[in-house]
């Protein structure tokens, strides 16, 4: 079958023959039609335990051996993944797709919301508070803005790098302000576009961001983080953490079970609230150009259509 193939460690993906899934006992055999691609599928192509060669993991949409249209997430058994034309998923983690759900809706709903969801849920946002979320012009960060609004937020925030990216989230409505990161004055323009200070912060990034972002909380502030693309180390002054509460939260580790309720739950939300999202989409045979975007921050959600 045609496959996107890493073949060693720290290599791109490339377009090759690869030996097709059989099926066993507890795994669905899908055919899949639409691949997505996100951060986690970079970092993990690489990490300790992978054998190679293998398929880019990603999650994806397909159809079961009965003709089911199903989800599945970055869980497919190790060789294979969703960039192929079949995979093999443990029975557990497929989940039947709602005949008025499309597949990049499907897809996108599935890790990148999930990690927005939960950490926001947790936060407990009060009717009419402050959100900030760092990192915001990815596709969780979009979702991320447009699901504090949804739980309460009176005002949300974007900050990031990307002024281009940053200024379309506003034109479009999902944030009401937006900060440009990555000068040496950033603490004090997160400080400027709030005026009490935020009670929420959504943190993407991690590094010398949240350390500017806790600046601009309020007594009572809840930091989430979630990410540490900018960086897994910081000095922090407790101080600037006095009367606020910072969690690292893991959005992924829950059982099959859980999980499908909250990516079942997010369809219906995202429904009901009409949230819009960017894709960047490509053809299967063009994964190393899906990949060496995602490697560059997309700024969108990226899929592949493999068949049909």
């Amino acid at each position: 079958m045609k496959a996107a193939v890493i073949h060693e460690r720290g290599a791109a993906p490339v377009i090759a023959e690869f030996p097709e899934p059989a099926p066993r006992d507890g795994a669905v055999l899908i055919d899949v039609d639409t691949a997505g691609l996100g951060g986690w599928d970079v970092l993990g192509a690489y990490r300790l335990g992978v054998q190679y060669p293998c398929v880019i993991r990603g999650e994806g949409v397909g159809r079961a051996p009965d003709g089911r249209r199903v989800y599945f997430g970055e869980r497919s058994v190790l060789p294979y993944g969703a960039w192929a034309e079949r995979t093999l998923v443990p029975v557990e983690e497929v989940w039947d797709v709602p005949d008025d759900v499309d597949d990049r809706t499907a897809i996108a709903m599935g890790i990148a919301a999930t990690g927005a969801l939960v950490p926001l849920e947790q936060a407990k946002i009060q009717p009419g508070e402050q959100v900030l979320v760092l990192g915001a012009t990815g596709t969780l960060g979009q979702i991320a803005l447009q699901l504090a609004r949804y739980l309460g937020a009176g005002r949300v925030v974007a900050a990031a790098r990307s002024a281009d990216a940053l200024a379309r989230l506003k034109a479009r409505g999902i944030a009401d302000e937006i900060v440009v990161l990555g000068g040496d004055d950033d603490a004090a323009k997160l400080q400027a576009i709030t005026d009490e200070g935020f009670d929420v912060v959504l943190d993407l990034v991690c590094g010398q961001p949240m350390l500017d972002a806790l600046k601009a909380t309020r007594w009572g502030a809840r930091i989430m983080t979630i990410g540490t693309g900018a960086g897994r180390k910081v000095n922090l002054d407790i101080a600037d953490l006095l009367f606020r509460t910072l969690s690292c939260i893991g959005t992924g580790q829950r059982p099959p079970a859980d999980r499908r309720a909250i990516w079942e739950r997010l369809l219906r939300i995202a429904r009901e609230q009409d949230i819009r999202i960017d894709y960047s989409d490509f053809a299967l045979d063009d994964a190393g150009a899906a990949w060496a975007a995602q490697v560059a921050g997309p700024h969108a959600k990226i899929t592949a259509r493999v068949r049909g």
